[in-house]
């Protein structure tokens, strides 16, 4: 077949197939178009009407299969990049246009298989890297000595070893550091040693000619990568690995950064909820603080007025210093004794100081934030396995996680249908689907994938995590007062809704 027939035939595929249909093939006047879509793309196969259609939907489920394993996001980009790897995998499925009889193991095997050569190569490449390591060795150590020996002739030194007489001298003195001398070193010794043993270095040790009571410049432990590190890693480079560099984690993704305003009012409520797969509340639990952190001590003599929400269901808690009466008739807080100031930022800590708790539980399905429904159904020899969320309409969630257990598995889960994006985690075998952001315009969404066949208990508990700027106790610092007369101080204040324990049991 021509590449202008093939040309013509890709080209004319999209315009047959038809949009609510749920037949998998095509037929035309000579040729039949067996396809599967997969996410937003579609893996074809084109055969003549002669051919046998079971056999072409067993091929095509075969191929279906060995897209993931190379290419783990099914879009037209990754696809692009990993296109060699394919097209090896799949002409180890098809072979002068006919089906061979292998599995997706077998290919995986096929794929890999080493070459002689390229054994052979890699071979010559580290015998080589390994004599210039020697030869490296070799110069380090003559630089070494050049050095010794400079700082010798510099700083008035012993001369040449042959002086001492005996090598066993040097022997028996190279482990120690003398910085006196003693009746027994004298010039009567018999040694013929001068007064200053202090300038006897030991060499094999290569330190300094001065005092061992001055430490060595230059030396010392250093953070980082040795020298004999780097040269593994470079051998490796030679060899054609990726070398990943380790970086730190940025401690400032898991707290807040800390705030450059005189006067700062944090206000978080920490969610704990349980739910039942087939619906209901087990726990509800909402905890809150309102803290307070003062940079400077001249604002220290200060009250705070708030608005609480019209949530009756919160119970309120003062802390002992505070005037409880105060917040109670006007919801301003300020200390029992008015002169004396809020501790700073450095006695209170890097949060602050508590000035406010409250807590709130229910049995009310609908105060629930987020619910996940999961509906694991097993056909043949797989297991499909649906999942969506619905949101309620008094948060904007951001930064939504849904981790989804999974059974063990060799390969990664076939994911059909998702809104979001999501991401599988070999090492502890976990589905994690992530959502940015859930507004009014997406309230719900839904995902689907599939897996071997498994019991549903199997995909439970589902744990969530999630973020928010809105609170149940819909709590507000409205402003701050001065108790020492004056211009009111800025402040800014930080409200978040974080999940400590979210799941679907």
């Amino acid at each position: 077949m021509s590449r202008i027939r093939i040309e013509g035939l890709l080209a004319a595929f999209p315009k047959l197939i038809g949009t609510g249909k749920q037949h998998t093939y095509v037929e035309t006047e000579n040729v039949r178009y067996v396809y599967q879509p997969m996410e937003a793309l579609y893996l074809l196969l084109v055969t003549n009407k002669h051919s046998n259609i079971l056999e072409d939907l067993t091929t095509l489920r075969l191929l279906s299969k060995l897209v993931p394993e190379y290419s783990y996001s099914l879009d037209e980009e990754d696809i692009c990049q990993n296109a060699f790897e394919l097209i090896f995998a799949f002409d180890e499925v098809i072979s002068l246009g006919h089906a061979e009889n292998v599995s997706v193991a077998q290919v995986k095997q096929y794929c890999e298989m080493e070459s002689h050569e390229e054994k052979l190569h890699k071979l010559v490449m580290q015998s080589k890297i390994n004599d210039t390591k020697d030869v490296m060795k070799r110069k380090a150590n003559e630089i070494d000595k050049s050095k010794i020996e400079k700082n010798r002739g510099d700083k008035g030194g012993f001369g040449p070893l042959q002086s001492l007489g005996s090598g066993k001298i040097e022997n028996s003195f190279s482990d120690l550091s003398i910085t006196s001398s003693g009746p027994g070193f004298g010039s009567g010794s018999g040694f013929g040693l001068s007064s200053d043993v202090g300038s006897f270095s030991t060499k094999s040790k290569g330190g300094p000619t001065s005092s061992a009571t001055a430490p060595p410049k230059g030396l010392g432990m250093k953070l980082g990568k040795s020298q004999r590190t780097n040269q593994f890693l470079e051998s490796l480079k030679a060899e054609g690995e990726v070398i990943l560099e380790h970086v730190q984690p940025k401690l400032a993704q898991a707290a807040a950064p800390p705030s450059t305003d005189p006067i700062s009012l944090a206000v978080e409520e920490k969610l704990n909820v349980t739910l039942k797969r087939d619906g209901g509340v087990s726990n509800f639990d909402v905890q809150g603080t309102l803290s307070l952190q003062i940079l400077d001590k001249e604002d220290g003599h200060i009250q705070v007025q708030v608005q609480t929400g019209e949530n009756q269901a919160i119970i309120f808690k003062t802390h002992p210093n505070m005037n409880k009466e105060l917040f109670a008739n006007e919801n301003v807080l300020g200390l029992k004794d008015p002169n004396r100031p809020f501790p700073t930022g450095q006695a209170g800590g890097s949060e602050g100081v508590g000035l406010l708790k409250w807590r709130m539980q229910s049995t009310d399905e609908s105060m629930v934030p987020l619910t996940i429904n999961c509906w694991p159904s097993s056909s043949g020899n797989e297991t499909y396995v649906s999942i969506e969320y619905e949101a309620s309409s008094l948060f904007d969630l951001r930064n939504v996680v849904i981790s989804v257990p999974l059974p063990a598995l060799r390969d990664a889960p076939s994911v059909r249908q998702i809104d979001g994006e999501w991401r599988y985690d070999s090492r502890n075998s976990f589905l994690e689907w992530s959502v940015l952001l859930i507004d009014n315009s997406n309230r719900s969404g839904s995902m689907e994938f599939v897996v071997p066949q498994a019991e549903s208990s199997a995909f439970f508990p589902i744990s969530v995590r999630f973020i928010a700027t809105e609170t149940f106790s819909d709590l507000k610092v409205t402003s701050i007062i001065p108790l020492n007369g004056g211009n009111p101080p800025k402040y800014s204040q930080r409200t978040q809704l974080i999940t400590e324990n979210y799941q679907i049991v």
